[in-house]
Order: structure tokens, then sequence, then C-alpha cells
């Protein structure tokens, strides 16, 4: 158990699932521009790529007094992204186009270029020329950020059950001061 009561936090910028968050939030609000007329979808499809930008790092910084808003505010963010998730899928559906699967040779190359280095909006501009491909395109980066949450939320769940959070920090530093 870590002695000092203010642990390190933050560092979100540094994190994959931020990082990831933030090319699904620029891609979508290109995205919404180009190709989403209707106001209020445009709104709710950028307000939820925010939201699972914004709220780990929000949780990022509450870590340090709070593991369990870090937690509550992480997995905000992997729902906003789950909602964004099926507006892409509505996207696809309600104008006919088809939603590539895990064997499609597009989707391959899209999952590989998660391995890029300096990796940004920039590398899938390209995919944002055509509805469908950007569409696509954003539906596995979405699933790309998914699955870092769902790590980093397993992660956080063994750090607090294994050292638990700024409650006990304080108690054992209190206590601990008594015994001097």
């Amino acid at each position: 158990m870590s002695k000092q009561i203010l642990v390190p936090h933050g560092g979100y910028r540094k994190l994959k699932s931020f990082q990831s968050a933030t090319i699904v939030y620029d891609l979508t609000v290109a995205f919404c521009e180009r190709y989403v007329p209707e106001w209020r979808m445009k709104d709710q499809m950028v307000q939820a790529a925010r939201s699972g930008r914004q709220n780990i790092a929000e949780g990022c910084q509450a870590s340090a007094t709070s593991k369990k808003t870090e937690i509550k505010l992480i997995n905000v963010a992997r729902a906003s992204q789950e909602e964004l998730l099926l507006d892409y899928e509505d996207f696809l559906r309600q104008k006919g186009f088809t939603q590539w699967n895990k064997e499609n040779p597009e989707s391959k190359k899209v999952r590989q270029m998660a391995y890029a280095e300096n990796r940004s909006r920039e590398t899938y501009l390209y995919y944002l020329e055509d509805p469908q491909d950007a569409a696509n395109v954003l539906i596995c980066l979405i699933h790309q950020t998914n699955y870092l949450l769902d790590q980093q939320l397993r992660r956080l769940e063994e750090d607090f059950t294994k050292n638990g959070g700024f409650t006990e920090r304080l108690y054992n530093a209190r206590k601990n001061n008594r015994n001097y």
C-alpha cells in the first residue's frame, strides 16, 4: 500500500484509450460535418464522441482523491463510445450501406493501422472521402477504443481491490501518525 495520500494522477494524454478516443472524436466531427445533415443527430454523435474523450481525462484527474469517480467516469466514456457505435451502425443500415465484418480486407487493414507510430486523425483521413468507408472505419476505431477502455477498467478494478483508494490512504496516514 502506498504511503502517499495523493498518489500520482493525470497522465491521460499518454493513455492509448485517450489517444484513440481523440481520433474517434476528431473523425466524428469531420464525418458529421460531411455526411450528417440533421442537426440533432449531428449534435448527438459529436457529443457522444466528445464524452468518450473528456470523461477519460476527467476520470484520470479525479483519481488522486477518488478511485470510485475514476472508475465511474471511465465507464461513462465506455458507454459514450457504445452509443456512438450504434449511431454509426444505424447510419450504415439506414443508408443501405454494408457494414464490414472482421474478415473484410479493409477492416483488417484499418485494425493494423492501430499499431502505427504517431497515429492521428490524419492517418485515417483518406477514408472520409466515402460515407460507407468512413462509417466503417469509425466503427473499427470505436471497437479498438472500447477494447482499450475495457482493459483500463479491469486494471482499475484490480488496483482498487488490491490497494484501496483515497479514504484508505487517509485512514492509514492518520493511524500511522498517531503511532509515532
